[in-house]
């Protein structure tokens, strides 16, 4: 028996069947309903192909609602999930360098304690960046207290015209759908990888960066043959970071983000992933609007500081 239909697909179900070991539910997403079986998704990505005959209960069920996120170690998580070329400590202030490709990869991330005083820790750190060559400039999460240190010490918007960079979140179990298009994962980029995620030559410092986390992965997908869609994921404890997704623009529009997205949330389950995590600037609505489709929501907001002796 099963009180489920197709109606239901894309809900949270639980089922109650039997195997030999006897009665055992299953709880996830309804992804398809057939004549003879039906298929539930778990959490963790696995796919559970349940017989009709087996089924002795089921019915759909509330989604799970989202846990409210530590902010401040997700803060710190996104950091971790995409590493700079050149890393050093300030107590717990983490100073970045990448050759000055991306302001991400090029700033004074101030969380936690950097055992001395604000005023000398900022000189340090701003002499650090001025030997490298780099704008002293800080990676600030919006309504902080390092924020309100910094402002109070004279750092200013670096990008008083740009919106600002929301960084987003959900559970994997909202995204881990099986995609619409057929994509590939790969433990490293290829130079085709590449020449989709970056318009024009790749930044020196690019790869190094991309490829220096732990744990990651790159996903693609190509049409009549062509590479058209890529992006990267990255896991830092149970938390997949989504960055570098980007489409060709005669290819945008077409569910394609959304694929990579699902792809690499399927990778994360059998990793350990459990929520999963992104970053896209707010003025960027198209992108914003698929991704709260797929069901992330804000968790917090970011700009970047420099120094007044800039």
């Amino acid at each position: 028996m099963s009180g489920l239909d197709t109606r239901d697909i894309g809900h949270r179900v639980v089922v109650r069947h039997r195997t030999k070991g006897g009665l055992t539910d299953v709880i996830g997403v309804l992804e398809d309903r057939r004549e003879d079986h039906l298929v539930v998704r778990h959490a963790n990505s696995s796919r559970h192909r349940i017989a009709l005959t087996a089924i002795t209960a089921a019915k759909p069920i509330p989604e799970m609602p989202l846990r409210p996120v530590d902010v401040e170690q997700l803060f710190l998580i996104a950091a971790l999930g995409r590493p700079a070329a050149e890393t050093s400590y300030l107590g717990e202030w983490l100073l970045r360098a990448s050759g000055g490709w991306t302001s991400r990869g090029n700033s004074l991330l101030p969380t936690g304690n950097p055992g001395m005083s604000i005023p000398e820790a900022l000189n340090r750190a701003e002499a650090w960046y001025v030997e490298r060559g780099l704008p002293p400039q800080a990676h600030i999460r919006l309504g902080s207290p390092a924020a309100t240190d910094l402002q109070e010490f004279g750092w200013i918007d670096a990008h008083p015209g740009r919106s600002d960079v929301l960084v987003m979140h959900t559970t994997l179990d909202h995204v881990n759908g099986l995609p619409p298009y057929e994509v590939q994962l790969a433990e490293r980029p290829d130079q085709s990888w590449y020449g989709v995620a970056f318009d024009g030559p790749v930044p020196a410092p690019a790869p190094v960066v991309l490829e220096g986390a732990p744990k990651a992965v790159f996903a693609s997908i190509a049409v009549d043959g062509h590479l058209v869609a890529v992006g990267r994921g990255s896991m830092t404890g149970h938390w997949l970071g989504v960055d570098t997704v980007r489409v060709a623009p005669a290819y945008r529009g077409r569910g394609l983000a959304g694929a990579v997205v699902q792809a690499l949330a399927r990778w994360a389950g059998p990793q350990g992933g459990r929520r999963t995590y992104l970053e896209v600037l707010e003025s960027n609505l198209p992108a914003v609007t698929a991704y709260r489709r797929l069901g992330y929501v804000e968790a917090y907001r970011y700009r970047y500081l420099v120094s007044p002796s800039q």
